[in-house]
C-alpha cells in the first residue's frame, strides 16, 4: 500500500492482488507490466514473479490500519476481477473495504461482466455502499459494452477511465454514471491521443451532468505533456460522495 500517489485522482494505492494478463489493445504498453518485468527474478523484491498474477493475503488488513480518511485506488497494478483470483479472497476484499468505511475505494476493472455478476450476487439485497466506487475502463468506441455492465450493477457511485485514450470513443450514453477520467497513454511506445476526442468527451460530459477529470496528455513520461486542456485543468470529482 502507498500512501500517497502520483495518479492525480486518488490519494493512495492498495494492491491485494499484483500481476494481470493482456486482454485488449488497452493493455498494449501497460504500465505495470512494465514496471514490474523490470524486477522479475530479483529475490525478495515484491515484483521478484514479474508481472505473473499473484495474491497477497498479507495485504488485505492494510486499510484497516489507516485511520485517517483517503480516497483509495484498489489493485492499481492488477485487476481485482482477473479469472485467476478467486472467489473467497475477492470477498475479502470486499469485507476489508466495507469495514474500512472511513475511506472510500476506487475499484476499476476491465472485465466489466464479471464485476457487474459480483456485485449483482453480493449486494442483491441492497446496493453497493457509497464508499466503494466501481469504474470500467473504456480505452476506445470497441470498449464500451463495459459501460452496460457497469449500469447494470448495483453501485452507489460508478466512474470510466478512459485512459489511454486510443481511439474515438464516439456517442456516450452517461445515464447513471458519475465520473469520467480521461488520460493518454505514457511510457515508450505511446500511442498520440488527439485533442478533439478529448474535447468531444469532455462535451458529452457537461451536456449529460457528469463530472470530468482530464488526468494527463501523456507521452515518453507521464508529465511530459501536462495535463491543461484549453488553458485550464480539470479535476471535477463526483457529487455523490460518502459523507
Amino acid at each position: 500500500m502507498a500512501d500517497g500517489s502520483a495518479i492525480e485522482w486518488t490519494d493512495a494505492t492498495w494492491n491485494p492482488v499484483t500481476g494481470c494478463t493482456r486482454i485488449t489493445a488497452g493493455c498494449d504498453n501497460c504500465y505495470a507490466l512494465r514496471f514490474s518485468e523490470r524486477f522479475r527474478g530479483v529475490p525478495g523484491h515484491p515484483f521478484e514473479n514479474g508481472f505473473d498474477l499473484t495474491l497477497r493475503p498479507e495485504r488485505i488488513s492494510q486499510p484497516l490500519s489507516w485511520r485517517r480518511s483517503r480516497m483509495i485506488f484498489v489493485n492499481s497494478m492488477s485487476d481485482l476481477f482477473h479469472k485467476q483470483v478467486p472467489r473467497q479472497f475477492i470477498d475479502q476484499v470486499f469485507d476489508t473495504m466495507e469495514s474500512a468505511n472511513w475511506h472510500v475505494f476506487q475499484v476499476l476493472t476491465k472485465r466489466s461482466s464479471l464485476m457487474r455478476d459480483y456485485l449483482a450476487e453480493r449486494y442483491s439485497r441492497s446496493g453497493a455502499p457509497k464508499h466503494i466506487w466501481f469504474g470500467v475502463s473504456v480505452e476506445e468506441a470497441q470498449a464500451k459494452s463495459r459501460i452496460d455492465h457497469l449500469r447494470a450493477a448495483p453501485a452507489g457511485v460508478r466512474f470510466l477511465s478512459i485512459e489511454p485514450l486510443i481511439g474515438s470513443v464516439g456517442t456516450i450514453d452517461l445515464a447513471g454514471i458519475h465520473w469520467v477520467i480521461v488520460g493518454g497513454e505514457s511510457g515508450p511506445g505511446a500511442r498520440p491521443m488527439a485533442a478533439e476526442w478529448v474535447r468531444d468527451i469532455r462535451r458529452q460530459c457537461g451536456e449529460q451532468n457528469v463530472a470530468f477529470f482530464f488526468k494527463q496528455w501523456g507521452g515518453f513520461r507521464p508529465k511530459s505533456n501536462g495535463r491543461s486542456l484549453d488553458g485550464r485543468e480539470w479535476n471535477e470529482m463526483p457529487k455523490l460522495v460518502a459523507a
